[in-house]
């Protein structure tokens, strides 16, 4: 199977500009593609995890990919499916977070001389002159053709900055700059950023004349429509040090039945003929299906070594076992404590177990809620700062588990 197929087998295409245009180019390994990455946090997260497993996949199958970051961009931020303005970064904080995205997208892409290049737009977007850019670039967008954009109509209510605005214009000129300087004729993104993406084979076509492309990936959602990636303590990282691997794994284990075998074809590299076979997988084999997910991503992001040990200690869990050198842990700092004790509710949100008291309220009222494998029967129960030195194990539900510990200092 050609890869063009194969994303399409896989699920992974929502909107192309011209498929058969694309299909010869990706196909016969002569795509040099870009997909772009603001720098909106100094980790990469689930939702940025399908763009790279596709960068990924074409690179494997012979395509050039331009990693762009976006060091420019991030002094607007994207309007794309936000109802408020994005908060205004450093340029200190801006790189910082660039160089941390490189380090990670380095376990997923090879980079080097004829292999994958790194770019920054902030090495021409910086640069440029605002009445040259309004002359070069502004005559070629039409007021009336943005305000229709999909990315802009959710934040018309609301209000639409100018500064956002300019977002499109700005994504445009780096598609018209990468084609100019490295040849790059074709542009990925999410589904959300469809309507930039034109802009920029737009631009290409009215200033140089040439036809470039653009492929939007289906946004990754759960069976309820809303977007996966997310938990009671906010993203799913990709950085060990904000969602460790269990945390990671665990994730994964946990997801819908109706998920899993749309997750595992799109995000693993699995051959589709193995997966095809879990189709008819019914009751206990997608918890087994679950667990082949949570394992290869796992692996995928984090390393071999990280998904066995995610992987034995969710067994060690499930099977009321003690191992919990692997669970995710919270360090208690003295002062969160009022007279040596702190409420299971305070507890609950400090760990993120929960994102609000009153959703660990009822979870207790509900009887979902065990501290060392006993049931929490009442809202107002405490935990002392010697529970907490011997390390206390929180459990939500059958699937979620914390530790809650505490440091002495003398």
């Amino acid at each position: 199977m050609k890869i063009y197929d194969e994303l399409v087998a896989r699920g992974l295409i929502a909107q192309v500009t011209d498929e058969e245009e694309i299909k010869e180019l990706i196909n016969s390994g002569k795509a040099t593609f870009y997909i772009g990455f603001d720098p909106t946090a100094d980790s990469l997260h689930v939702g940025h995890f399908m763009a790279l497993c596709l960068m990924k996949r074409l690179q494997m199958a012979g395509n050039k990919p331009v990693v762009l970051i976006g060091g420019g961009t991030g002094y607007i931020g994207d309007p794309s499916g936000r109802t408020d303005l994005r908060s205004m970064m450093t340029p200190e904080i801006i790189q910082h977070n660039c160089d941390c995205f490189k380090k990670q997208m380095e376990r997923f892409i090879e980079f080097g001389a004829d292999k994958a290049i790194m770019v920054n737009n902030a090495d021409w977007l910086l640069k440029l002159n605002y009445i040259e850019l309004l002359r070069e670039v502004g005559a070629h967008f039409s007021v009336n053709n943005m305000l229709r954009a999909e990315c802009y109509k959710q934040r018309m209510e609301k209000g639409l900055s100018f500064l956002e605005f300019n977002y499109m214009i700005m994504q445009s000129y780096d598609f018209y700059h990468l084609y100019k300087n490295y040849g790059c004729n074709m542009q990925f993104g999410g589904d959300d950023q469809w309507s930039n993406m034109l802009g920029g084979t737009e631009l290409i076509r009215r200033k140089l004349g040439k036809d470039a492309y653009a492929m939007t990936i289906t946004l990754l959602m759960n069976s309820e429509g809303k977007k996966m990636g997310k938990t009671a303590k906010g993203a799913v990282w990709l950085d060990p040090n904000k969602t460790s691997p269990f945390e990671f794994f665990q994730y994964w284990r946990n997801i819908g039945d109706a998920d899993v075998l749309k997750c595992i074809r799109m995000l693993t590299f699995l051959p589709l003929e193995q997966i095809n076979k879990m189709d008819k997988w019914e009751g206990s084999q997608l918890n087994e299906a679950k667990e082949i997910l949570a394992y290869e991503l796992t692996k995928l992001v984090h390393g071999e070594e990280e998904a066995q040990k995610a992987k034995k200690a969710s067994h060690a869990l499930f099977a009321g076992g003690t191992d919990d050198s692997d669970m995710p842990t919270t360090d208690i700092a003295e002062e969160q404590l009022i007279d040596g004790v702190i409420g299971i509710l305070d507890l609950m949100v400090v760990c993120g177990i929960t994102s609000s008291k009153s959703e660990a309220r009822r979870l207790i009222q509900q009887g979902g809620v065990f501290i060392d494998d006993a049931k929490v029967k009442s809202i107002d129960h405490n935990i002392t700062s010697e529970q907490l030195k011997n390390g206390v194990k929180i459990r939500k539900g059958k699937k979620t588990y914390h530790k809650a510990t505490m440091t002495f200092h003398r």
